[in-house]
């Protein structure tokens, strides 16, 4: 997953040079949470290495979700369009700080303010029900193997360039549409 991440960021730093993009991404399992990037723009995000990315442990799911939100929402302003793309193996199981309906009335409210929100799951999960529960209409599920993992990048990559093509020419995108392949 790793390879295939520090694929997307090279992809994302070589598309779309005319957006200004910028990278907070948070990894999290039960024993903590880590701000790998913290809103940097595409160009100055780093490949992951071999100790950025270990998953392991319970899945603070909604912490992780809670704390990435305020985040970002703390460095953005209402001219800003938000995309904001959940991953995860797990359900959850451990949050301390946030419950789900404080993240989907967050969610909600934020969609209300133009942000995309997508939720990507693996296919041992309920990915629709976790997305729906949360608000989130836009949602996809990969086999959690090195190519079911490879072409939900691939799915991933080719929505955000849709998503960022939208963005480009100041349209926006169908709710509910952005992992629609044509």
């Amino acid at each position: 997953m790793k390879r295939v991440f520090n694929l997307l960021i090279g992809k994302m730093q070589m598309t779309h040079k005319e957006l200004e993009q910028h990278v907070t991404l948070i990894t999290f399992d039960s024993s903590h949470k880590r701000l790998i990037y913290d809103n940097v723009t595409v160009d100055m995000a780093h490949k992951l290495g071999r100790d950025e990315y270990n998953p392991g442990g319970a899945t603070p799911l909604y912490d992780a979700i809670g704390i990435g939100i305020a985040k970002i929402n703390a460095q953005t302003t209402d001219e800003d369009s938000v995309l904001v793309t959940i991953i995860t193996d797990g359900e959850e199981n451990c949050s301390e700080e946030y419950n789900l309906k404080m993240i989907k009335n967050l969610i909600d409210k934020l969609k209300k303010q133009g942000w995309t929100f997508t939720f990507i799951g693996t296919d041992n999960l309920d990915v629709e029900g976790m997305a729906a529960d949360m608000g989130i209409d836009n949602h996809l599920s990969f086999c959690e193997d090195a190519k079911g993992t490879e072409e939900m990048f691939r799915r991933e990559r080719k929505s955000r360039e849709r998503f960022n093509m939208c963005m480009a020419s100041d349209c926006a995108m169908p709710e509910g549409s952005y992992f629609k392949e044509k």
